[in-house]
């Protein structure tokens, strides 16, 4: 490890020299690029810094202690700072193990967010809203912006299915766990008895995916156009401005009806194509290489059941990592952190001991 964080070391000082070059500067492409890169190792070489300032303490208090003729007050001066940059160095070895597993080459994308109902009819597409508007009003928290892609709504409010960009640094990693199975427990608002019904709703997480990363083939797609459907009334587009496109060597069918112009609707079902098509072939290259990939918290399989939320006890659990919150409603309302970093931490945990078990 050690090696392995003096070379990072010396590349960060080799890019702050480049960054001052009139070469660099003049390049935007390639200073956008070390600018990207030098952000990336920022955080390895700062923690580093602090592990060889902590060895340096240790190492001095050790030596006087050693030596001998220290008078009782400034031994035990010595003593405590020996004890401290002992636990430093404990402490900073293992959040650099952290810092320097493979990162997620997605984290940092903007994401594309699919909700669809699923089985419970009307009470499904009614919660399928409600996970809408919490990941709205979560991404929100953040500073992230929302942008509606495909909408399918009901007559009562709810959502058949509806496709949404989250534009924001580090979307995908706050989100990238969402995907799967989401259930919920509860009376509808469509039920007069007052029985508990269980409904799911699935989820699936997508990085964007960038022209120059996924180049579609023209020849390859098939577009037809159609008119907005909606819950009724102004809703229903009169035009044909609705646009399916259909990728041919997969059979892969993205809709958009959101804008009024059949030319932006056609720019955004082509979007969510690549992103998907994308997302599906970095499953596919993710799987050959690593057998292991179930073994981890998962982040892409919807037939998965990942979460229930239940109204009756005001409780959600993440059945992943076994966590059970007794904050619905908070919850429901954006307060999404307390699952997402325990979602984030038992990954992490699950990558050092495969990490450990890799070096042994």
């Amino acid at each position: 490890m050690l090696d392995k964080l003096i070379n990072v070391e010396k590349r960060f000082e080799e890019i702050e020299a480049l960054l001052c070059s009139g070469d660099v500067a003049s390049d935007i492409d390639k200073y956008t690029s070390l600018m990207k890169e030098l952000k990336q190792l920022t955080p390895v070489v700062e923690k580093f810094r602090e592990h060889k300032a902590a060895r340096a303490s240790f190492e001095e208090a050790r030596e006087m202690l050693e030596s001998g003729g220290l008078d009782k007050d400034f031994r035990e001066m010595v003593q405590e700072e020996f004890e401290s940059a002992k636990q430093k160095i404990d402490d900073t070895a293992n959040e650099l193990k952290i810092l320097l597993l493979p990162k997620d080459s997605n984290d940092d994308r903007n994401v594309i967010v699919e909700i669809r109902g699923g089985a419970g009819g009307e009470e499904s597409a009614l919660f399928a809203y409600d996970l809408f508007r919490m990941y709205s009003m979560y991404a929100e928290t953040k500073g992230f912006k929302i942008e509606v892609m495909n909408l399918n709504e009901t007559e009562l409010g709810g959502i058949k299915e509806i496709s949404f960009m989250i534009n924001g640094d580090g979307a995908y990693s706050r989100f990238k766990f969402e995907s799967g199975v989401h259930r919920v427990q509860r009376v509808p608002e469509t039920e007069s008895g007052g029985r508990i019904h269980t409904s799911t709703v699935t989820v699936a997480v997508l990085p964007e995916a960038q022209a120059v990363e996924f180049e579609l083939d023209p020849a390859d797609l098939v577009f037809e156009t159609y008119r907005a459907s909606g819950a009724g009334g102004q809703k229903v587009n009169k035009t044909s401005s609705a646009v399916r496109v259909i990728h041919v060597p997969t059979g892969t069918v993205v809709e958009c009806q959101v804008e009024r112009s059949q030319y932006q609707n056609k720019d955004r079902a082509v979007e969510l194509l690549r992103s998907r098509l994308y997302n599906e072939e970095c499953r596919r290259q993710q799987e050959a290489i690593d057998g292991e990939r179930r073994s981890q918290v998962g982040t892409g399989d919807r037939s998965e059941r990942i979460r229930t939320y239940n109204y009756p006890q005001g409780r959600v659990t993440d059945h992943r990592i076994g966590l059970t919150l007794y904050k619905l409603d908070a919850v429901l309302n954006g307060d999404l952190d307390e699952i997402i970093d325990a979602l984030i931490t038992a990954d992490t945990a699950k990558k050092l001991e495969n990490s450990g078990n890799a070096d042994n």
